[in-house]
């Protein structure tokens, strides 16, 4: 007998495509991997930091308040074994895929979000290295149903296009996933410092970054991959909690995907590489509608006609208004208060005000020159990754906001927050039996966005998959070959 997940994958007028699916990676495969790629050495070094990582469990409390050493991640695995095996165990995941009421996954890492965050080079690249290898050998006899997503680290942009070029053209990967935003050390505070123990602020790669990678983004439209943003922001001051996981947990893959997000657009990237898309994974929705509708009205408001030069302001108006209304003092300081009118610069003159440098337009390097421009980038270049249990999904399809976004249906599998894999579908399609979403819109979340996130620029992305007539028939594309088998 079917179980509910099935149920409703047969209901369905499409297939299921899982944008954000995980697995859980073998330990001592991957080491033996690493070891080949960077030696015996590597594995030491990896060891260690892991040692390093887990300093919460083995403090005190005494010792966690006096150093204090924030809640480590608690990423535990569901309990039920079958679960747990299908996440380790690609054969069976394969198996298994159509009985959790899905077509296709893409395969992000579970072990591996972590890899592209280490800050020695060579352990980081080597890392990426090894896990680009195991997982495109252990998934290889199962492309028609998966694609692995490749690690790219972008520490620089030279070691990004490197890995890149290695993934996609040795190792045949699809897709990629990167650290949208990098720790580095600020310059000044780091001189004479220990890098690792310097305060450091977060590079989002599109502004205000050291380094150029335009190069990176135009080798990613050149091979025809999507770029997927897949890192979190436990680090970062806000998150510190010595003793709540959930506190610190909460939200933080969203606003690691809005510092990008930002960096993204008003850094120019959707100007510059109008044909390439961007993937935001595993932080909702609901940050992007926030962040489309506060672009707009930031625009409105800062864009030049918005920016009123200061040396607008009628100097003798102004007397005339504290002649009326103000009290001896206020009369008596009427010429000094003439160069004291910004509250965030007090005594700052007007002529001061008035430099150019100071009245920029922040929308310039997008190139937006209406409102609708903001919205047609948040429509069509941008995908946000959403777990199937998260209800603010629907306001991406919400007419009142004013805009219609892409969410992109994750399954999440091998995460502690999904204890039974048959539930994630029927999790999923609660939005449509309470009247939260159409028939139209769960279709778009669970088939047409994944699809047309890895399509834009290679329209043979879902070749030789379970789903490849289906995406041509829902995009058009042209008439592909025999759907391979199962």
């Amino acid at each position: 007998m079917k179980n509910r997940a099935a149920e409703i994958h047969d209901s369905l007028k499409h297939p299921v495509i899982d944008g954000d699916g995980h697995w859980l990676e073998p330990v001592p495969v991957f080491l033996e991997y690493l070891s080949e790629v960077g030696g015996a050495k590597s594995v030491d070094q990896i060891r260690a930091l892991w040692q390093r990582n887990h300093a919460w469990y083995r403090a005190d409390s005494e010792q966690r308040q006096h150093n204090r050493t924030r809640r480590s991640n608690w990423w535990g695995v569901t309990s039920n074994t079958l679960d747990k095996a299908t996440a380790l165990l690609p054969a069976l995941l394969n198996q298994r895929l159509p009985e959790l009421g899905i077509d296709f996954a893409l395969i992000y890492p579970s072990l591996g979000l972590a890899l592209n965050g280490i800050a020695e080079d060579d352990l980081r690249r080597a890392a990426a290295r090894a896990y680009n290898r195991m997982t495109a050998d252990l998934f290889a006899p199962y492309a028609a149903r998966f694609a692995p997503v490749a690690i790219i680290p972008v520490h620089t942009p030279e070691e990004a296009v490197e890995e890149l070029d290695y993934a996609v053209g040795k190792l045949a990967y699809r897709s990629i996933m990167l650290k949208g935003n990098q720790e580095r050390p600020i310059p000044s505070a780091a001189e004479g410092v220990d890098a690792n123990k310097a305060p450091w602020y977060v590079d989002t790669l599109a502004l205000d970054s050291p380094y150029n990678y335009d190069p990176f983004w135009q080798r990613c439209v050149d091979l025809g991959v999507a770029v997927t943003q897949h890192s979190g922001s436990g680090r970062w001051p806000d998150r510190s909690s010595i003793s709540n996981f959930t506190y610190n947990h909460i939200g933080h893959f969203a606003a690691s995907n809005h510092a990008f997000a930002r960096g993204v657009f008003l850094g120019g990237l959707v100007r510059r590489y109008p044909s390439l898309n961007f993937g935001f994974m595993e932080g909702g929705v609901s940050w992007a509608c926030q962040l489309c509708a506060d672009l707009i009205e930031h625009w409105e408001k800062r864009r030049p006609a918005g920016l009123q030069n200061p040396n607008a302001t009628n100097i003798a108006e102004m007397h005339n208004f504290i002649a009326k209304y103000g009290d001896a003092k206020l009369k008596a300081y009427a010429d000094a208060i003439m160069n004291n009118l910004d509250f965030l610069r007090p005594e700052c003159s007007v002529a001061e005000l008035a430099r150019p440098e100071f009245v920029a337009d922040d929308f310039a390097a997008a190139g937006i020159k209406v409102k609708e421009d903001i919205r047609a980038a948040f429509s069509g270049n941008f995908y946000f990754g959403c777990e199937a249990d998260d209800r603010t999904t629907m306001w991406a399809f919400d007419p009142r906001m004013g805009f219609r976004l892409r969410p992109v249906f994750s399954s999440d599998f091998s995460h502690f927050d999904v204890p039974d894999f048959r539930e994630v579908i029927p999790e999923a399609f609660e939005m449509v039996a309470k009247g939260f979403v159409t028939e139209r819109d769960f279709r778009e979340f669970t088939f047409a966005n994944a699809a047309t996130l890895h399509t834009r620029t290679n329209p043979d992305f879902f070749k030789g998959t379970v789903v490849e007539q289906a995406v041509a028939d829902e995009l058009g594309l042209k008439t592909p070959l025999p759907t391979a088998s199962a």
